[in-house]
């Protein structure tokens, strides 16, 4: 049985390693896209502090379509380049946002939301969906921490069977 650290680190470089280690033993075995990405979300939600979102967006047909999350309600469907996950999809680059008043096009799912982090999902180099995490803190997210989840990320990208349906 898999339990999570209610324990982590303050040093992100440290909590970043302890959360990757948490994901690969959940995705162990498990090719199910869907599920891997409940359990992502369950552990980014359970796991960062000062944030309000953690979740995932999927591609489908040309458009990002809401994937498994943590937080209140959210926009079901972002097309490529409109917002920050639309913006991150459709350059293929992860973004994060100080402040997203500032980002133009902002979508406004939750008005508490000051700053974003969006990591791109890729197989083969395309983008099959992106982890949006959104925090009530301006400048929230730091370059350790879009190092730390793009790792994350990396581990999803490779444990998930992204076609299977």
């Amino acid at each position: 049985m898999f339990t999570l650290s209610s324990d982590y680190p303050s040093d992100k470089t440290e909590f970043y390693a302890l959360l990757c280690a948490q994901l690969r033993a959940l995705t162990d075995g498990e090719p199910n896209a869907v599920a891997n990405l409940a359990n992502a979300s369950a552990l980014l939600g359970g796991a960062l502090r000062d944030i309000n979102w953690a979740g995932f967006y999927l591609m489908r047909d040309g458009m990002l379509v809401l994937g498994p999350f943590q937080g209140k309600p959210a926009c079901i469907r972002i097309p490529l380049g409109r917002g920050v996950c639309g913006t991150a999809a459709a350059q293929n680059e992860t973004q994060l946002i100080a402040n997203v008043h500032d980002f133009p096009g902002h979508i406004a799912c939750d008005a508490a939301s000051n700053s974003e982090i969006v990591v791109p999902l890729r197989t083969g180099g395309a983008v099959v969906g992106v982890l949006d995490i959104d925090s009530p803190e301006f400048s929230r997210f730091d370059g350790r921490d879009r190092a730390g989840l793009e790792a994350f990320c990396a581990l999803l990208e490779s444990a998930c069977d992204w076609e299977e349906k």
